[in-house]
């Protein structure tokens, strides 16, 4: 009898327990198609494990957190985001908006070409800066982005570090091709295939915040942007944009910024509004040019613009070690990215060549960057 009473005793108190595991876990899920938002706390309220209690009694669910802006990237069915908006812990919830890559389908070529100079490199007389000891080497430049493909021949030498911010548990490798079109515009090898980067000595780190389908989250590139802090990082490329202007996306460059860092991005390729992040004061808009020194019909512009840089039809790596051509503002901006590389000091907007109206404009900034002018000071190039 006394063990029947002892059986009975245990096997409820198991229900009891089994049963308040089973409510712990229905309270932690989210409402099916609770939307992605961005919770930024209060400067007092920094302990993020109280941050993580205090969502999840409202019913939302952690995603990551964001300690550079004091947050965190959540899921919020309506009635946890009504509630935040009252808790005195919270300054603010706005979306975790979409970030996409800034560039166009790439055009693979026919076979494997030769090493060439690609014409943007070209255009902005990099070569000539090289010779007088400007190859960016030493220069740590992060290409946030959908990664880099870590095996091509013409970037792994170069290529000296890597994170993925979407899953942890994988690499920075390159799933889409967009990153590593980016990083060999930055610093391909000079070697005998290919093409030649901007600072063929640079070293890249891939920063892999885009999908393989070449899109993102705000938060994820909040979390780049910290592992470039943490990392020091000296450059961070942006090929990627959104026409959501994002407080905590604003706050986050501002800090790498601060942190001494230097912030290239993308304008856009709607032909409207500069995208965020390259709006922001703390980065450097990158408008697109063809071989002409024509602006690209499809690049964005607006009072945030800064320079411009060659844009269409760029040749440069692939991933799975190829090569392909690709258009954008996505392709102007390493060229610029490049150029600080070759020297952290320089003055890109006042050695750049003036395009279009005389003087700064909202079409292309302050004109072409000018890598041989920026590096070293002389206009001794073909162009």
């Amino acid at each position: 009898m006394r063990e029947s009473m002892k059986r009975l005793v245990f096997v409820s108190l198991l229900a009891v327990v089994v049963f308040g595991l089973a409510v712990s876990v229905i309270v932690a899920q989210p409402e099916q198609g609770a939307p992605r938002k961005i919770v930024v706390f209060q400067e007092g309220f920094v302990n993020e494990p109280a941050q993580q209690v205090l969502i999840e009694r409202l019913g939302g669910v952690v995603i990551k957190p964001l300690p550079l802006v004091n947050g965190m990237a959540v899921l919020l069915p309506p009635r946890a985001l009504d509630a935040l908006g009252l808790r005195p812990e919270v300054l603010r919830v706005e979306d975790d908006a979409v970030v996409v890559a800034l560039a166009k389908p790439p055009k693979p070529p026919p076979s494997q070409l030769p090493e060439t100079l690609s014409w943007g490199v070209d255009r902005i007389d990099a070569e000539y800066a090289w010779p007088s000891g400007y190859t960016g080497a030493g220069v740590k430049v992060a290409v946030v982005d959908t990664g880099i493909d870590l095996d091509h021949p013409d970037l792994m030498a170069n290529i000296k570090g890597q994170v993925n911010c979407i899953n942890p548990s994988k690499t920075g490798d390159d799933d889409n091709g967009h990153g590593t079109h980016v990083a060999g515009i930055v610093a391909a090898i000079d070697n005998d295939i290919g093409v030649i980067g901007v600072a063929p000595q640079a070293e890249l780190y891939a920063v892999k915040v885009l999908s393989r389908r070449g899109s993102g989250f705000v938060s994820d590139i909040i979390e780049g942007i910290t592992w470039c802090i943490n990392n020091g990082m000296d450059i961070i490329n942006m090929s990627l944009g959104t026409d959501t202007d994002i407080q905590s996306l604003h706050d986050a460059c501002d800090e790498a910024a601060a942190a001494g860092l230097l912030l290239v991005a993308a304008a856009g390729n709607h032909g409207g509004a500069v995208d965020y992040p390259g709006a922001y004061d703390s980065v450097i808009a990158v408008a697109a040019t063809d071989s002409s020194d024509n602006r690209a019909s499809w690049s964005s512009f607006g009072i945030e613009m800064d320079i411009a840089a060659p844009g269409v039809e760029i040749y440069s790596t692939w991933k799975g070690g190829g090569y392909a051509t690709a258009s954008g503002t996505s392709m102007a901006a390493p060229h610029v990215a490049g150029t600080l590389a070759l020297n952290l000091s320089a003055n890109i907007c006042a050695t750049a060549d003036d395009l279009g109206a005389s003087g700064w404009d909202i079409y292309t900034g302050c004109g072409l960057v000018d890598a041989e002018q920026a590096a070293i000071g002389t206009e001794s190039g073909d162009n």
